[in-house]
């Protein structure tokens, strides 16, 4: 490991002995364990600032690891992320009438709203289930301010490129 980097063996055929760099899995973990922080339910933060909050560790996290790769991972954290958003979203209705009301705002029928407002099942679960992917969709949380890694990840690469 050198600097959160490593180097990982491209596993092409007729190209023995050749690398290509890649993030440590320690880096990984370490970018885990700080967006964990930032989209902690108990903290009370309003959903723009821990947007603001995790653009910032984003764009700092990024642009170091830009020469890096690591496009597959940044999909499986993209939707991790997603979920702790609707984790922190779903507690902040706090109550099954909050809950049932911004369901019904937010376009479900009247026998899924009921269902999956006073549902005994857990925060995170729920923000897992299909119901909370069609109402707080990517598109919703982009017009609060979200931006995916993965995208940013392109658009970085993509600017370092034509450099």
């Amino acid at each position: 490991m050198l600097l959160g980097h490593a180097f990982t063996s491209t596993y092409k055929k007729g190209e023995r002995g050749k690398y290509r760099l890649s993030v440590a899995r320690k880096s990984w973990e370490s970018l885990k364990r700080k967006i964990k922080a930032l989209t902690r339910k108990t903290h009370p933060v309003p959903l723009e600032e821990r947007i603001r909050r995790l653009k910032r560790l984003m764009y700092g996290w990024v642009n170091y690891f830009k020469y890096a790769t690591g496009y597959e991972k940044f999909e499986q954290l993209d939707g991790w992320v997603r979920n702790r958003l609707r984790y922190c979203i779903w507690k902040a209705w706090k109550k099954p009438w909050r809950r049932y009301r911004a369901f019904r705002q937010l376009g479900i029928n009247h026998e899924w709203a009921m269902k999956f407002a006073w549902s005994r099942k857990g925060g995170w679960r729920l923000s897992c289930s299909p119901v909370m992917g069609m109402t707080v969709t990517e598109e919703r949380l982009k017009q609060r301010g979200y931006l995916s890694f993965k995208d940013y990840y392109h658009h970085v690469r993509q600017k370092s490129v034509v450099s």
